[in-house]
């Protein structure tokens, strides 16, 4: 039959069950690094005396002209190819003759798979880390050059409190950070090597598991032949790392999208991340940042190898656009001080009666009634008099009129982590420091 397991079996399968049970249209992602195992066990099974050197070299030559043939898109999958381990096997074998039906001595399909999976996905892992940082990186030189701009922050989708325009950059990007350092963990949980377990007892032949690790470069060997098989963790993390980033992605580009609409109109996207509609000449939507909000959806409760490949290929278009978006985003300042209200300075009035002495829950009722007192009389809660104000404390004074400056308003949440200069400086800084290190 030309499959690896079909010695015991006879006649045809049946050809919908054949399609149903084949993998190749999806693990042909895997071809890259199945060569790069298939080469190290050969190197294995030499050192062990199970292949003489010149076995050896012929099979690594002609694993070398299987990977220049899929690298050049001439590989000629046959019909009974179930799987990249199947087509590349029965390749070499078309190429070097019956010497290739050593390279799977004492290797089953279950060690093989795991190898090249984690073999992709550590390579994989790499490259999403490199593009989520740059989009990280991104987001704080944006927070850095942007950091005197003020607009309003939101709860509840209501205007809240006066932020700076880099802190809310900073809140998405702090987020990401964790998915970053998240990824990283993953990643150290895939680098360990699981060749050389067989199918599910071991490998009873002599073969070296540490020269198997140190030619493909695992960071460790699994501790057990049986779950080193079985077990698929490292995909049940990643795809949990990848759903987790995707929510976060998700939240930035709601809040993009609903800061670009005409009600709120604090930025513009690029026409490069932008489309248009093909019955109004008006619009100009924005599609980069929907699709970043529906590709979550394709992440969300995908699950085993098949998933693995699409949400790679999705989270590597994901990053790159939102990274897109991110540099070329036109930021409207005037209309986000105009989007600046006394309202939003109710807090701060509370504040001040807790700086003259009073107890936090009486300046919060206080504060309540100048604001109830101010929807009343039809008019901003800044445009109340003194007199208005002493009737309600008699520790309003004069300097009450500080309240009112949204500059001020910002700058007095000076600790650690607050929407002040000093602090947005200092998340900017910690964030830069968290990029070097883990580039480090």
């Amino acid at each position: 039959s030309g499959k690896l397991w079909g010695g015991r079996f006879v006649g045809a399968v049946d050809p919908i069950m054949e399609k149903f049970n084949a993998s190749i249209a999806y693990d042909r992602h895997l071809w890259e690094v199945d060569v790069q195992g298939s080469k190290a066990y050969s190197r294995g099974l030499e050192k062990a005396g199970l292949l003489t050197k010149a076995e050896m070299d012929q099979i690594l030559h002609g694993l070398d002209k299987v990977a220049e043939e899929w690298a050049q898109g001439t590989f000629k999958l046959n019909p009974n190819d179930e799987d990249i381990h199947t087509a590349n096997e029965r390749r070499l074998k078309e190429l070097i003759g019956e010497t290739a039906g050593k390279l799977h001595t004492g290797r089953s399909r279950n060690d093989q798979v795991v190898t090249d999976l984690r073999l992709w996905m550590r390579q994989n892992c790499s490259a999403l880390s490199a593009l989520l940082r740059e989009l990280i990186r991104t987001m704080v030189d944006r927070a850095e050059a942007e950091r005197d701009i003020l607009f309003p922050g939101y709860t509840h989708l209501q205007r809240a409190q006066p932020i700076r325009w880099s802190h809310w950059i900073l809140s998405h990007a702090v987020a990401l950070t964790r998915d970053s350092e998240r990824l990283l963990e993953v990643q150290k949980r895939i680098n360990v090597l699981p060749l050389g377990s067989g199918a599910i007892a071991g490998n009873p032949l002599g073969v070296d598991r540490e020269l198997l690790r140190a030619e493909l470069n695992f960071g460790a060997v699994t501790l057990n032949s049986m779950d080193a098989t079985s077990e698929r963790d490292f995909v049940a993390e990643f795809l949990f790392w990848a759903s987790l980033c995707m929510t976060h992605l998700s939240r930035m580009a709601e809040d993009l999208i609903l800061y670009g609409t005409k009600e709120f109109n604090f930025v513009q996207l690029s026409d490069a991340y932008s489309t248009g509609s093909s019955l109004m000449p008006q619009k100009k939507n924005p599609d980069s940042l929907e699709l970043i909000r529906s590709k979550a959806g394709r992440v969300f409760g995908r699950e085993d190898k098949e998933a693995v490949f699409e949400v790679s290929d999705t989270m590597s278009a994901v990053l790159q656009v939102a990274t897109g978006v991110i540099s070329t985003l036109q930021v409207r300042r005037e209309n986000m001080a105009q989007a600046l209200s006394p309202d939003m300075l109710a807090t701060d009035l509370a504040y001040y009666l807790v700086r003259k002495g009073m107890p936090f829950r009486q300046a919060h009722e206080a504060s309540g009634k100048a604001v109830f007192m101010a929807e009343t009389k039809g008019v901003a809660l800044n445009q109340l008099s003194l007199q208005e104000l002493q009737n309600i404390s008699p520790l309003f004074s004069g300097d009450v009129s500080q309240v009112w400056d949204y500059s001020h308003s910002v700058e007095q949440y000076t600790a650690l982590g607050g929407t002040a200069r000093s602090s947005v400086d200092w998340q900017i800084a910690q964030v830069r420091a968290l990029l070097r290190a883990q580039q480090a």
